[in-house]
């Protein structure tokens, strides 16, 4: 068995006192629909019916996408969250739960076809051909949200995300994709704890790709930077006090995939534990869905495919 394998098998018990705390306390997944964390949450219940093969967690991955689509789901697209000032759609979301409908496609056809149906109508309204992907649209996806420009990771999102599904159906957009990445991905650097996170998990799919490589490489030398000996990561290298649990996870998610800074990744998950912001993300179901994933990964991670 791998150090990750075994790693993971520790974890088991952890998510399931992690999952029955949030359930007891409507927060998760019985609380307010959030498309990232249901798509986070999505993948974690399947990681854990193939893990454990107790089909209680795929039959509860089925009814969160039930659930996400009666109360999140548009004619076209999926608002952002319940909530009254959650509104809008924001594509590197759509982007992760295709990635979710995609996992769930490991066991039925249906949610891959779910989820080319949803690139279909999203991707052209999205898309501004030969400059980039418009980061939040408006809800009826009409048009870009008032003051909103192009999202840095969000081609990148796609690519991985449609490929993901269904290479062959979703050629077309897959291209678009690439094309924007082949653009700008010479110089773009990202210096945000979750967007460098997230990048090293999106490189990770296609590791030999030259915009994964350059990427790689850029990302692990920017959180060299920000890693701070308390034992987090913190939000931009120029606010070295500034942390976030869920995007220290996320962080961790990205540093698993790619295989690197493991002893961070313990520390890190070891602070975050017994930290407190004494604000909102200290209940808030993001917080406590990415420490899950933090500690257990499962089918986030290419490897486990």
């Amino acid at each position: 068995m791998s150090t990750v394998a075994a790693a993971m098998d520790k974890s088991v018990p952890y998510i399931q006192r992690k999952l029955a705390w949030m359930r007891a306390n409507h927060i998760w997944p019985n609380g307010l629909r959030y498309l990232w964390t249901d798509a986070f949450g999505v993948v974690l219940l399947v990681s854990l019916y193939e893990k454990l093969r107790d089909p209680a967690f795929l039959n509860e991955a089925e009814w969160l996408v039930s659930e996400v689509d009666r109360v999140l789901g548009r004619p076209r697209g999926i608002r952002i969250g319940e909530a009254p000032d959650r509104d809008g759609q924001y594509f590197h979301y759509l982007a992760m739960w295709l990635y979710a409908l995609a996992i769930l496609g490991r066991h039925s056809d249906t949610y891959r076809q779910k989820g080319v149906d949803l690139v279909r109508q999203i991707h052209a309204p999205f898309l501004v051909p030969g400059r980039g992907i418009i980061w939040k649209m408006q809800e009826d996806l009409s048009g870009p949200y008032d003051g909103t420009g192009f999202g840095a990771l969000d081609a990148f999102d796609g690519y991985v995300s449609y490929r993901m599904l269904d290479e062959q159906a979703l050629s077309a957009e897959i291209q678009d994709m690439r094309s924007l990445i082949d653009s700008y991905h010479p110089r773009l650097q990202i210096t945000q704890d979750l967007g460098l996170g997230m990048m090293l998990w999106l490189c990770h799919f296609f590791p030999n790709e030259v915009w994964a490589i350059v990427q790689k490489r850029r990302c692990l030398a920017m959180l060299d930077r920000m890693w701070q000996e308390d034992g987090y990561f913190c939000r931009e290298p120029f606010l070295p006090q500034t942390r976030f649990a869920f995007t220290n996870y996320g962080v961790s998610v990205g540093l698993q995939a790619v295989g690197e800074m493991p002893a961070r990744v313990n520390r890190l998950n070891d602070y975050f534990e017994t930290y407190r912001a004494d604000d909102e993300y200290d209940h808030a179901a993001i917080t406590h869905v990415m420490a899950c994933s933090s500690h257990f990964p499962g089918l986030l991670c290419a490897k486990q495919l």
